[in-house]
């Protein structure tokens, strides 16, 4: 599928898969859906491209980049998915070639910023290049500063209940967060670099106002990617007390059952010995032998309850269960 749209003295209109040729400080867009063949095969066949941009707009694996040719530049972006549920990355990118009068953008997977950039279109606040890929920093940054923000609540969260939470669900949450902390920061970390180069460029088609909000979003870029480098080394630490915590309780039930163990040696010990099968067992004969060992039995098992009691083995407050 091909969307182009034209700006020609500030008023917009869709075009189709009609890209003609700019108004005189007009600007047409064109956005392609790389998983359409016919779509693919347009944007080859589409004069006044550079190769070079060509090859990047088609490629398939990308990370964030801003590079000049001659007198446009390559743009790569990473932002939400339209469908998160079916796309292979948390992040999906989009290319861009921008040059005077005329933007190629193309996705292989849906962008959630592509329908807010067409709305600012049609609506006559974007006109020229600079204010197209201005536009879409912005509208990448917004959705990512919210899913940022919410990973570190997460992790407030979850060290908030730390010692409450099931181990191993907490354990889950906690990798969950930290793998999507890395997943983010592989890309948004190049995505600061690229819109500084992109500010820094020489483009007539880029004015002030255009570079002072690609640095503002490569600033917020920059405070995410801080931010997320944070969430992974919390992440590091819950897990660290996770684990130490999972230690404790095997150590404590471990001592439990050498306890248990402990206790019932002296007893296994007296009963295997009167319960051979010899003649001269003492008071085998006597109605009150039975009762008396039991008794006896009882008698050791509690000295020795009490015996770890006060050297203080067995703590007041038992293990919980953050095994299960």
């Amino acid at each position: 599928m091909i969307r182009c749209y034209r700006i020609c003295d500030g008023v917009p209109q869709a075009t189709g898969t009609e890209v003609g040729e700019p108004c005189p400080g007009g600007l047409i867009w064109c956005h392609v859906n790389g998983q359409e063949p016919d779509a693919l095969a347009w944007l080859k066949a589409l004069p006044g491209i550079p190769e070079i941009a060509r090859n990047a707009l088609l490629a398939v694996e990308t990370r964030p980049r801003s590079d000049r040719v001659g007198d446009g530049e390559i743009v790569n972006l990473r932002g939400p998915g339209e469908t998160p549920e079916d796309d292979p990355d948390d992040l999906v990118s989009v290319r861009f070639w921008a040059e005077a009068g005329r933007v190629i953008s193309l996705g292989y997977n849906a962008p959630a910023a592509v329908e807010t950039v067409t709305q600012d279109f049609m609506a006559g606040h974007i006109l020229d290049p600079g204010d197209l890929l201005t536009a879409f920093a912005a509208a990448v940054t917004h959705p990512l500063d919210e899913d940022v923000a919410n990973l570190g609540d997460q992790l407030d969260e979850i060290e908030l209940r730390l010692e409450r939470d099931h181990a191993r669900a907490t354990r889950r949450r906690v990798n969950a967060v930290r793998g999507k902390a890395i997943r983010y920061r592989r890309f948004l970390v190049p995505q600061r670099d690229a819109l500084e180069r992109l500010s820094a460029s020489a483009h007539q088609w880029l004015d002030d106002h255009d570079r002072q909000h690609l640095r503002d979003a490569a600033d917020r870029f920059a405070r995410m990617a801080e931010e997320l480098e944070a969430i992974r080394e919390r992440s590091a630490i819950v897990h660290d007390a996770l684990t130490d915590m999972r230690a404790e309780i095997i150590d404590a039930r471990a001592l439990m059952l050498s306890i248990v163990a402990l206790i019932f040696l002296p007893l296994t010990f007296i009963t295997g010995l009167l319960g051979m099968n010899v003649e001269g067992i003492p008071y085998a004969k006597e109605p009150w032998a039975f009762w008396g060992v039991v008794g006896f039995c009882t008698a050791i098992g509690l000295g020795v309850l009490g015996w770890f009691v006060a050297r203080h083995w067995i703590a007041v407050r038992g293990a919980d269960d953050g095994l299960d």
